[in-house]
């Protein structure tokens, strides 16, 4: 491994970390909010990995595929007690907030942090307790967060491989996949430039 991509590497880590305790200290100190925002967190920094890795397009196919799949099922399955929540509402079957969870923790571990099985667990540990968040607010039971979680990290790993999930993603995605990545183009460009010129330094 070369020097800057060992620095790049370490950076990452050093970043994903800062990023989640900052989440802690600026969400409402109840297990609801500190969830409601790493599901936020998680896959904007996976999104972010994937800008700088130059697939942005992809992952933003493979999370519209997770996106509409869970709430296909939300609205598809009506008030049926599958699709239940604890709380008496309906649309809890797969939990959102899990799927969207898992989906960025799934990318961030394949894609982000190769090297450190720390950081690795860290960022799995979070997307968990997201789905234990759900639970525990009564906003899904078990069995939803479970859902959610197949959800999620079916679509980051099933989607990248050959095969005729990628091929039917891609080709409903494909128009907004190419203006993402062509939105995302300078934006790779810029911060590829600059850390060339911290590594330089």
């Amino acid at each position: 491994m070369s020097l800057s991509s060992k620095i790049s590497q370490r950076s990452i880590k050093i970043s994903i970390i800062l990023i989640l305790i900052l989440t802690v200290l600026v969400s409402e100190k109840r297990a609801e909010r500190y969830g409601d925002n790493f599901q936020i967190v998680l896959p904007l920094m996976a999104l972010g990995c994937n800008v700088v890795n130059g697939s942005a397009g992809e992952y933003f196919v493979r999370y519209l595929g997770m996106f509409f799949t869970t709430h296909g099922f939300k609205r598809g399955l009506g008030e049926i007690p599958l699709n239940t929540r604890p709380n008496g509402k309906t649309h809890g079957f797969p939990s959102g907030h899990t799927s969207t969870a898992v989906f960025g923790a799934s990318s961030l571990v394949s894609d982000c942090i190769t090297s450190s099985p720390i950081v690795k667990g860290v960022v799995i540990v979070t997307a968990g307790f997201v789905g234990a968040s759900r639970i525990e607010s009564e906003n899904h039971n078990i069995w939803q967060v479970l859902a959610g979680v197949l959800v999620g990290w079916f679509w980051d790993r099933a989607a990248r491989k050959p095969g005729p999930v990628r091929r039917i993603a891609l080709k409903l995605f494909s128009p907004i996949r190419r203006g993402f990545h062509f939105l995302t183009r300078p934006l790779t460009w810029l911060i590829n430039k600059f850390s060339i010129q911290g590594t330089n330094k």
